[in-house]
């Protein structure tokens, strides 16, 4: 049977440039799962008006689901034939952890593998492909609060986290969050021309298209070398807590260590203590937001606890080599260098 897709008729006479089939599972996360159909449908239509004319979507899959903000999604029908579509999007969110999926979504992705359809990994649906065993060969974008849970289960998978989403050919992988949006940019760029994507970044009041490589935002290195689980328990622990640092008594709490257990098994794997650690992410982390952020200097020092700004800006200095004030000046544009 020919794999060749018929374009879908449209009220004007064209055909859809491309379709994508979306499956939404249960605990998907709405920011990458919205943003991905939102800047399809802006891109579609003009006007903002939806109708599915230069590019189509549909909403797939067998029964309602649940967000994990609690929000429920009625599929508009049973995934279609993967002839009928360019690609397939899985979207998934909370539930990584769980490594048992539907035998309906195994077979029907192994099924479109079969047909060349490309595969699209939204947020933690890569982890549903590698699941169905089709990532093997293929590098893995994934977001950096997943990268360690993806890489102990799937350790023969390359992994990377300085990307928002990666094209690899036949499968996609995207990190999720804001970063859908621009993929789903991507792929109108790639099938109807980059006017159709400006006129959706117009749409959604945003400036500009990031490329795949823009970095996710993230402020601890690669711990591919951190064997220690507890380790690397709490450094996930210090990099969901930078915008409200913690004791490393209660870091050790939560990991169930003391805190001489906890220092003694950083100094093992990393050669520093674990206040030495925090205190780096938290800076980079400062660094990050005086960037891409018009925070004063002084909000930007409460905001990760310190002391005070004389406190942050000596810190700040001994690891950047130079003041906070000096690092904003040199990439920011001059309307912004004076929000200090």
């Amino acid at each position: 049977m020919s794999n060749v897709k018929t374009p879908q008729p449209l009220l004007g006479g064209g055909k859809q440039k491309f379709r994508v089939a979306i499956l939404p599972l249960d605990n998907f996360t709405l920011n990458a799962f919205s943003g991905f159909v939102d800047a399809l449908r802006l891109a579609a239509d003009e006007g903002g008006r939806s109708r599915q004319i230069e590019c189509g979507w549909q909403i797939s899959g067998h029964r309602t689901v649940q967000a994990s903000c609690g929000l429920t999604v009625t599929p508009q029908g049973p995934p279609p034939d993967p002839r009928e579509v360019d690609y397939i999007a899985v979207s998934a969110g909370n539930d990584y952890r769980d490594r048992r999926q539907p035998a309906w979504l195994d077979a029907y992705l192994k099924d479109a593998t079969e047909k060349g359809v490309t595969l699209i990994g939204l947020c933690t649906g890569t982890f549903n492909i590698a699941r169905a065993g089709l990532m093997q060969g293929r590098p893995a974008c994934v977001h950096w609060n997943v990268r360690e849970e993806f890489r102990d289960q799937f350790p023969g998978i390359e992994t990377v986290s300085d990307r928002i989403f990666l094209d690899a050919g036949d499968r996609i992988t995207c990190a999720g969050s804001t970063g859908a949006s621009d993929l789903a940019l991507y792929l109108v760029s790639r099938h109807c021309g980059a006017e159709r994507a400006q006129q959706s970044l117009r749409h959604m009041i945003l400036n500009r298209q990031r490329d795949a490589s823009s970095p996710q935002p993230q402020f601890v290195t690669d711990m591919t070398s951190v064997k220690d689980a507890n380790v690397r328990h709490a450094i996930g622990l210090m990099e969901q807590t930078l915008n409200a640092p913690i004791s490393v008594d209660d870091l050790a709490q939560k990991v169930g260590l003391s805190q001489r257990q906890l220092s003694r098994r950083f100094l093992a794997c990393v050669g520093q203590p674990p206040a030495r650690v925090y205190r780096v992410m938290r800076l980079r982390y400062a660094a990050w937001r005086l960037l891409h952020t018009t925070d004063r200097i002084g909000q930007v020092a409460a905001d990760l606890g310190f002391a005070d700004t004389s406190h942050f800006s000596r810190e700040f200095s001994v690891l950047f080599k130079m003041s906070p004030k000096t690092y904003r000046a040199t990439e920011l544009p001059p309307e912004i260098r004076t929000l200090t």
